[in-house]
Order: structure tokens, then sequence, then C-alpha cells
């Protein structure tokens, strides 16, 4: 049972990235699913949310506009479409499966580099 991360790596700024979070072992249907991101130095911050039926979706200040997390329960994949990357996008983004009443599941991480 477990969260897998990928599509991190280096991004330029303005650029975009995309990232996505399988699940495997275990259906991310019943779950909110969330991205995070840890910078060198600083806490793990959330990103992004999306409920369980997709049609509602939250997102920190820092990304409204630039970022979209989406998911696909078919697939058991959630995503963060990542654009208009800034230098302080930098950070290892990891999902998150959490809903009451379950076992919360972290991804390991992937990172995301930005730099010209």
């Amino acid at each position: 049972v477990r969260l897998v991360e990928s599509g991190g790596g280096l991004v330029q700024p303005g650029g975009s990235l995309s990232l996505s979070c399988t699940a495997y072992g275990f259906s991310i249907s019943p779950y909110k699913m969330s991205w995070y991101r840890q910078a060198p130095g600083n806490d793990r911050e959330l990103v992004a949310g999306i409920n369980v039926g997709g049609g509602t979706t939250t997102y920190t200040d820092s990304v409204k506009g630039r970022f979209t997390i989406s998911r696909d329960n078919a697939k058991n994949t959630v995503y963060l479409q990542m654009d208009s990357v800034e230098p302080d996008d930098a950070a290892i983004y990891y999902c998150k499966a959490a809903q009451t009443g379950r076992p919360i599941y972290w991804g390991q991480g992937t990172q995301v580099t930005v730099s010209s």
C-alpha cells in the first residue's frame, strides 16, 4: 500500500511541470487528495487539495492561478499541473490521501528544482 509521485525534475522559471501521484494497494476514490511541499529549512506546507468527487479544489495563495490539481479515480491518480513556475516553488512535493476514519497515506516525494 503506497503512493508514488512522479514527474519532478528541473524546470526553468516561467516553465511548466506536471506531477502525478498514483496509489497502489488501495483506491483513492473515498479519499480527499492533497499535494504538499517542503523546501529546505521550511515546514511542510499544503499546496492544493481536491475533494472526493473532484468538484472542489483549494490552493494556497502563492500558487492560485498557476497550479491546478485534478484527479482520475479510474486511474487511481492525482495530478498537479504547475504553470508559470517561480523559484520559490522549488521543493520536494508530496501527495497525501486522507479521510476521516481511514488510514492516512503519504508518498515518498518528488523533487522540483527551478533554475535557469
